[in-house]
C-alpha cells in the first residue's frame, strides 16, 4: 500500500486539477515510475506502452478525482486495468511461438523467471502483483480488480500453483 500522498503531491494534484499545466506534467513525472513498474509486471513487454496509455488517462481523468489524498490507490487502479487491457491486446495480436518454450526438466526453466511469467495470463499476473508484491488484501485487491474475493483468491491459488509447477520443473 501506498504511503499518504505528501503535501507536495496533495499540491500538485489540486493545482493539476484546476488546469495547471506545469503542475499536471510535474505530477505526471512523480508518478511516471511507479506506473511504469505496475504495468510491467503485468504487461511484460508491452508495459512501457500500457505505462504510456494509464498515464494519459490519468491525465485526462484526474479531474474526475475526487480526493487528492486517494491519488496513488487511484493511478494504481488505472494501472492495473490499462496493463491488463494491453496485454490482452498483445495476445491476441501476436501468436504464441511454442518452440522457444524450454522442454520440460530443461535446467534453464527454472533459472528464467520472465519465462515463467510469460506464461501466466495478465489477470493472473495483476494478481500476484497486487498480493505479493503491492501487499494489498483479497478484499482490496477484489475492488481494484473489478471481481469477487473468491475469484481473487482461486485466481492467486493458480498462478502461485502454476509459477511453483514451471519454476520446479
Amino acid at each position: 500500500m501506498h504511503p499518504v500522498p505528501d503535501d507536495r503531491t496533495v499540491r500538485l494534484v489540486r493545482d493539476a486539477q484546476r488546469g495547471d499545466t506545469l503542475a499536471m506534467a510535474e505530477l505526471l513525472d512523480l508518478l511516471a515510475p511507479y506506473v511504469g513498474r505496475v504495468c510491467a509486471s503485468i504487461a511484460l513487454d508491452q508495459g512501457a506502452d500500457a505505462a504510456q496509455e494509464a498515464l494519459v488517462t490519468v491525465f485526462k481523468s484526474l479531474r474526475t478525482l475526487k480526493d487528492p489524498l486517494a491519488v496513488h490507490g487511484w493511478v494504481r487502479a488505472v494501472a492495473v486495468r490499462e496493463a491488463i487491457r494491453t496485454a490482452h491486446r498483445a495476445a491476441r495480436t501476436v501468436p504464441a511461438d511454442l518452440s522457444t518454450l524450454p522442454a520440460r526438466g530443461d535446467p534453464q526453466l527454472s533459472a528464467d523467471i520472465r519465462d515463467v511469467l510469460d506464461r501466466l495470463s495478465p489477470e493472473h499476473r495483476a494478481v500476484l502483483m497486487l498480493r505479493d508484491v503491492e501487499g494489498l488484501d483479497e478484499r482490496t485487491a477484489a475492488a481494484l480488480l473489478g471481481v469477487r474475493t473468491g475469484t481473487v483468491k482461486s485466481r492467486l491459488h493458480r498462478a502461485r500453483d502454476t509459477f511453483r509447477k514451471a519454476w520446479t520443473s
